[in-house]
């Protein structure tokens, strides 16, 4: 596990009291959770906690019925997703998001038209990810799971984004794959980048993380180090959820 390095109360994200709804269902129930700067923050639970629809309200896809949600210090209830990414907020969604008919080269250099250079966007995706400078040249949809998953993070890495909001990065992965991806996640907030990680399958996302929350029903059910929620998590998972 890593060792924190920065206080709570240097927070990249806070969420106070927040709640959401579909149509007259409230599936968020008065959720508070922070990110500290430069951390890793694992968000587990079962399917059906509510934890993909707070990263749609974090990330500016869903409004929040009550409560409020800051970033960097700004209070950010009413921006959208574009403005969300221009303030540093890069989401990689469960299902990766990457344009499949196009090379990996070209979709890295997609980023690039947003502003930087090509020579670091394609420098700072083949460091963080070799085999995707050996594929450059492959289509996109033709590379593994495991690969697109690289080419998602690749992207996002190089927007250079100062909270990276990361959705069931292990789904349909193996082990291997998924343990070389949280190495990577790990050396992403060395580098600085605060990670949220929503995961399903807790093991290797608490291996890397700083601090942990547990989500049930709609609700942060604790908080704590990885080491501290253990008894939290065995209740949610086989308790089910809301």
């Amino acid at each position: 596990m890593r060792r924190s390095r920065h206080p709570v109360a240097d927070p990249i994200l806070e969420i106070l009291d927040v709640r959401a709804a579909y149509g007259r269902i409230e599936v968020l129930h008065g959720v508070d959770l922070t990110v500290p700067r430069g951390s890793v923050v694992a968000l587990l639970g079962p399917n059906g906690a509510g934890k993909t629809t707070l990263l749609k309200v974090i990330s500016g896809l869903m409004r929040p019925t009550a409560g409020h949600v800051h970033l960097a210090g700004v209070h950010v209830n009413d921006a959208g997703p574009d403005d969300l990414a221009r303030a540093g907020l890069c989401t990689i969604p469960e299902g990766r998001g990457i344009f499949p008919n196009l090379t990996v080269r070209d979709n890295l250099r997609l980023v690039a038209y947003a502003g930087g250079s090509e020579a670091n966007v394609f420098d700072t995706a083949y460091s963080y990810f070799p085999r995707l400078g050996e594929r450059r040249n492959q289509v996109a949809g033709t590379l593994s799971g495991g690969e697109q998953q690289m080419l998602a993070m690749a992207r996002a890495l190089a927007s250079s984004p100062g909270l990276l909001l990361l959705d069931e990065l292990s789904m349909g992965l193996a082990p291997l794959i998924v343990e070389q991806l949280y190495s990577v996640v790990a050396q992403i907030a060395e580098a600085g980048v605060s990670v949220l990680v929503v995961e399903q399958f807790a093991a290797m996302a608490l291996g890397v993380a700083e601090y942990a929350a547990v989500m049930q029903g709609g609700r942060i059910t604790a908080v704590g180090q990885p080491d501290d929620i253990g008894d939290a998590l065995s209740r949610a998972y086989l308790g089910g959820a809301a």
